[in-house]
């Protein structure tokens, strides 16, 4: 039987080195993966390039790679609500590319599809679009992107199983399933790890061959970047 659970985080970032590429799935903080996160920040690894929607906040997610200057290039489609983020974006201590939300989104898809690179009218006309090739469908301007090449991809799922399958929950099913696609090494964190074979076929989101390491989280905080519910009456 397939089993390709690791003890904990440490354990799955094993093989993770300076100037790597890396995904990290999740949307805001919604589906981050804390625990590799933070057992990242504690290797001490240098100059990642990390594809990411956004960097989390000044102290949580990927804001605590920020903080140790861990993180030498930003992939993103979102700066807002992390101030450090802004501050070494523009003195220019980081590096930053942003990408539109949905072209980052396809180019994490082109890579687990196989699809070496792909059109879109997303970003003609703008800096987006520099240097890149230009073809006409319909009458109307596509720019070529490029799918991302990652070394590791980091993953967050509410349930998984001891292959690899994995269910996400509500909002987390953001950039989770694309990212867990494409890494040539994809770690996944859950909150449930149950043996293989407990999971409902039906309901899986993620297929256990995309993934190669396997973890039950811990101590999740789950934060809200800002809570807009009213107050009771």
């Amino acid at each position: 039987m397939i089993r390709k659970v690791v003890k904990d985080a440490k354990e799955a970032i094993v093989g993770i080195e300076n100037a790597m590429t890396c995904m990290f799935g999740g949307f805001g903080l919604s589906g981050i993966p804390e625990n590799s996160i933070q057992a990242i920040r504690d290797n001490g690894v240098k100059n990642l390039t990390c594809i990411s929607n956004n960097a989390g906040v000044d102290d949580f997610g990927l804001g605590l790679l920020l903080q140790t200057r861990q993180i030498k290039k930003m992939i993103s489609s979102y700066v807002g609500e992390n101030d450090l983020f802004e501050k070494l974006m523009l003195s220019g201590e980081l590096e930053v590319e942003l990408v539109p939300q949905g072209t980052l989104a396809e180019r994490c898809r082109a890579a687990g599809a196989g699809i070496p690179a792909f059109f879109t009218p997303a970003g003609y006309g703008t800096e987006v679009a520099e240097g890149k090739e230009v073809r006409w469908f319909n009458g109307k301007p596509h720019i070529l992107e490029n799918a991302f090449e990652a070394d590791f991809a980091f993953v967050k799922a509410w349930k998984g199983d001891e292959a690899g399958n994995l269910i996400f929950k509500g909002t987390a099913r953001n950039f989770n399933p694309l990212m867990a696609m494409a890494g040539k090494i994809t770690v996944a964190e859950v909150e449930e790890l149950l043996p293989a074979g407990s999971l409902d076929p039906n309901q899986i989101h993620t297929p256990g061959i995309f993934v190669q390491r396997i973890f039950e989280g811990v101590n999740y905080e789950k934060r809200i970047e800002n809570r807009t519910v009213r107050p009771k009456a």
